[in-house]
Order: C-alpha cells, then sequence, then structure tokens
C-alpha cells in the first residue's frame, strides 16, 4: 500500500488557530503532511524564515506523522521533490476562493498530477488571519485567542509589549 502524503503551503506569518485546524484535521487523513513555509514576494514578513518555522514545530509537535519544511521555489516543485500529489488550502471565506482558485489553475497547468483539496476552517477560526493578528498585537491587545502562548510571546517579543 503506497504512502498518501500531502502538503500544506503558507507564509505562516506567523502560525494561527485557523492553520493549526486544518493541519490538525489533514493530519488525520494522510500519512505524511508537509508543512511548507513559502515567502511570499507580495508580503514582508514579520518573523524570519527560521523562526516561522521553530513556531510551527511546537504547534504542530503532537503530530507525528507532520514535518516543516521551507522552501524557494513553486510548490509544484516541492511536491515532485517529496512525491506528493496532494495540496490542502484552507479556506475562510468565500472572498479567499476566488485567489486560490488562480493559484490551483495555475498548479494544475504547471503540474497535472498535483491536485489541490479546499478545506474549509472551523467556524470559530473563520475571521482569523496573520495578518489581522499581528495588527491587533502591534496595538498591544491580547491575542491569545487568536494564536499559541508560545506564538503570543514571540509576537509580544516582536511588538514589544
Amino acid at each position: 500500500m503506497s504512502t498518501t502524503k500531502a502538503v500544506i503551503p503558507g507564509s505562516f506569518d506567523p502560525i494561527t488557530y485557523g492553520h493549526i485546524d486544518i493541519i490538525d484535521r489533514s493530519a488525520d487523513r494522510f500519512d505524511e503532511l508537509h508543512i511548507c513555509v513559502l515567502k511570499n514576494s507580495g508580503k514582508s514578513g514579520t518573523f524570519s524564515i527560521e523562526e516561522r518555522i521553530a513556531l510551527i514545530e511546537e504547534s504542530v509537535k503532537h503530530l507525528n506523522n507532520v514535518t516543516v519544511h521551507h522552501f524557494n521555489g513553486l510548490l509544484v516543485d516541492f511536491c515532485d521533490k517529496i512525491g506528493a500529489e496532494t495540496i490542502i488550502r484552507g479556506l475562510r471565506a468565500v472572498s479567499d476562493f476566488e485567489y486560490e482558485l488562480r493559484l490551483t489553475s495555475m498548479n494544475k497547468k504547471l503540474n497535472s498530477n498535483v491536485e489541490t483539496m479546499y478545506m474549509m476552517t472551523s467556524t470559530n477560526y473563520s475571521f482569523i488571519s496573520s495578518s489581522v493578528v499581528k495588527e491587533v498585537a502591534a496595538y498591544k491587545a491580547n491575542v491569545s485567542d487568536f494564536v499559541p502562548v508560545h506564538v503570543e510571546k514571540a509576537l509580544n517579543e516582536k511588538f514589544k509589549k
């Protein structure tokens, strides 16, 4: 029997409970789950790639089948490299879908062997985004409902709360 592998890509700057929700639920459905931290050319990062990886690893340490990576390049090339045929993308709202559809179409054109599956974020996390969490943290407000304690601590350090 072959091993099922999936990739969850993202900038994870920082990881939130919304991300963790998708990761937890995906880890139940695949033998191997690979979290791929990608640099988003359209965003400037608050945390370095190394910091993001450390925050993610701490957040998913309860999952034995999850590995965290960094990759420069096309996501479909990363999928080829590790032998994954599935990309998991989380959706918070309908507004996410248009952007995700464009990405999926391009990925499919680049590599027809890789399928994208969408997973809706649980309702209680549907409004959370890394950008909003960072903005709230920058104003020294409490973000403990949106991120794990170690991420909250890292945000407080970044914004010197």
